[in-house]
């Protein structure tokens, strides 16, 4: 399994008992939706290693307590610890609406109401305190924000997102 066929899910955060246990903090808004997992992928020495899981359960609401197959002593859990966890793409739940994954609009058309599409989606860029859409239009990258007020629709069937942006904002960068 590829990684950009995968999302992240978390990183084995510390031990819990001796007898190979972790805590897993879930990056996600829905911990219960991962607490009944077979298996995860762990990325471990930059590979994408299977954990199949004996058993789990939700610890103080964002980590879940994990028991892995073959992972017996503090010693072999140890090895495993600030370990990334991954899960294949096609575990997402579904959404609806004006809700999406970031990885989805990636190479959509971006359209404004007044302006029409001015753009294609290139990346997001999450390390600001507002998430931004990264657009390229030629040889222009255009920095939007992603405001939900902002936000009239995500058309996953043409592949656009449709936004309603102030005055002035697209014409500074073209």
């Amino acid at each position: 399994m590829r990684k950009k066929e995968c999302f992240y899910l978390g990183k084995i955060a510390k031990k819990f008992s001796f007898k190979g246990e972790v805590l897993v903090y879930l990056d996600t808004d829905e911990p219960e939706l991962y607490e009944n997992m077979e298996s995860v992928f762990v990325e471990y020495h930059k590979d994408l290693v299977p954990f199949f899981i004996e058993h789990s359960a939700l610890h103080k609401n964002d980590f879940l307590r994990v028991k892995f197959e073959d992972v017996d002593t503090e010693e072999e859990a140890d090895k495993l610890i600030g370990c990334e966890i991954y899960l294949p793409l096609k575990m997402l739940p579904k959404l609806e609406g004006n809700k999406f994954y970031f990885h989805e609009v990636i190479g959509f058309e971006i359209e404004d109401k007044r302006l029409g599409v001015f753009g294609k989606i290139a990346s997001i860029n999450d390390t600001t305190a507002q998430p931004l859409f990264e657009v390229v239009n030629g040889s222009v990258e255009i920095l939007v924000p992603m405001i939900d007020q902002f936000l009239v629709k995500i058309d996953r069937e043409n592949k656009k997102v449709i936004m309603d942006l102030p005055e002035g904002l697209i014409e500074m960068y073209l």
